[in-house]
C-alpha cells in the first residue's frame, strides 16, 4: 500500500492513502535515508509504502518514494543537528511580522537562501496589517521592496481580520505549500482563515520577551478544499543555514548570481577582490546593502536568531 506522510510526532506517522484513509504507522528497525543524516528519516510531504500490521489497525512504513525535493533546518545549539521539515514541496511561504515580534531581515535572507538551496520557489507573507502605523506601512513598503525586486513575490495580509485573505487562498490551489516562520507570527491564524473548519490553537505573544510561544509542536499537512496541501511548520526561532559551501554562496542570491559572471576573478569571493561586480553593484545601490550583510553573515558563520 502506498500513502502521503501528513503527519510526524516523531516515532508515530499519520499515513494518508489515495483513497483518503488514515493510518498510524510505525518505523520498523532502523530506517536510513541514503546520503542524508537527520534526525527524522521520514518527514511530512513524503510517500510511503507500508503494510498492516497483523491483525492491528497500524500499519509499518517499509519504503520510501524518491523525493523531488526537501527543506531541511539545521538547528543552531551546539548540536548543530539538522531536521527535515518537509518533503515533495511545490512552494514555501514564510511568514512575516515587523513587530509583535519582528521578523529581521537577517532571518528572512536564511530563509530565502534556504529555499534556493533546495530548489523550492519561495513567497512572503507579511501579516499584522490590522497592527501598522503610517510609519510601519511606509517601512513594509521599504521590506517588499527590497524582495519584490530581486523575484520574490510579497503579500500583505491581516489573518485577525481577513484583509486580502483571498490572494494567499489562491496561491495554494493545488500545490503543496510549507507554511513557515518566527512563532508568534500568526501562521495558525493565517491557516484558520484559510481553513475555517480546522481550528487550530492559537497562542498570543508573550509580553515579556516578544517572542511567541510555540503552538504548533509538529509538521502537519492539511488538505485543502480546492486541491492540494498546506503544511504547517512549529515556530522557529533561529535558523541555521544549511551545509553550503562558501564558494557556492552567491549562487542562492539571485542578485549576485545574475552578476558573478562579470567578476573579474571567476572564483571571486565578493569581499574584497579588485574587479568585482557585486562589490561594484552594493556600491552603486543595485544590491541592497542589508542583502549584502546577510551574505558576509552566513559566508562568515555567523548564525542568527531573531
Amino acid at each position: 500500500m502506498q500513502g502521503l506522510i501528513t503527519k510526524s510526532t516523531g516515532s508515530w506517522y499519520q499515513v494518508q492513502t489515495n483513497g483518503g484513509q488514515i493510518i498510524d504507522c510505525r518505523i520498523k528497525g532502523k530506517f536510513r535515508t541514503k546520503g542524508i543524516v537527520t534526525t527524522n528519516p521520514i518527514a511530512v510531504g513524503d510517500v510511503v509504502d507500508f503494510e498492516m500490521e497483523p491483525e492491528q489497525e497500524t500499519g509499518v512504513i517499509t519504503n520510501l518514494q524518491q523525493r523531488k525535493n526537501y527543506i531541511i533546518r539545521k538547528s543552531i545549539n551546539l548540536s548543530k543537528q539538522a531536521q527535515i521539515i518537509a518533503a515533495n514541496l511545490d512552494q514555501a511561504l514564510l511568514v512575516v511580522t515587523l513587530a509583535s515580534p519582528r521578523t529581521s531581515l537577517g532571518f528572512i535572507d536564511r530563509f530565502l537562501v534556504t529555499a534556493e538551496a533546495y530548489d523550492i520557489p519561495a513567497r512572503l507573507v507579511f501579516n499584522k496589517l490590522d497592527l501598522f502605523s503610517d510609519e510601519g506601512l511606509e517601512i513594509l513598503d521599504e521590506y517588499k521592496a527590497v524582495y519584490e525586486k530581486i523575484g520574490y513575490p510579497c503579500y500583505q495580509v491581516s489573518a485577525l481580520e481577513g484583509t486580502n485573505i483571498e490572494k494567499v487562498q489562491a496561491l495554494l490551489k493545488d500545490k503543496v505549500t510549507l507554511f513557515s516562520g518566527h512563532s508568534g507570527v500568526g501562521k495558525s491564524s493565517l491557516i484558520n482563515r484559510l481553513l475555517p473548519d480546522l481550528e487550530l490553537r492559537t497562542h498570543q505573544v508573550s509580553d515579556w520577551s516578544d517572542k511567541g510561544m510555540h503552538t504548533t509542536t509538529f509538521a502537519e499537512a492539511f488538505e485543502l478544499p480546492q486541491g492540494g496541501f498546506i503544511i504547517d511548520t512549529p515556530g522557529i526561532r533561529e535558523l541555521g543555514v544549511i551545509d553550503i559551501e562558501k564558494q557556492e554562496l552567491s549562487h542562492f542570491f539571485p542578485e549576485m548570481r545574475q552578476r558573478m559572471h562579470d567578476c573579474r576573478f571567476n572564483n571571486c569571493r565578493h569581499i574584497n577582490e579588485p574587479g568585482c561586480a557585486v562589490l561594484e553593484a552594493v556600491e552603486n545601490g543595485e544590491i541592497e546593502l542589508s542583502r549584502y550583510e546577510s551574505y558576509l553573515s552566513i559566508y562568515n558563520g555567523n548564525d542568527t536568531r531573531a
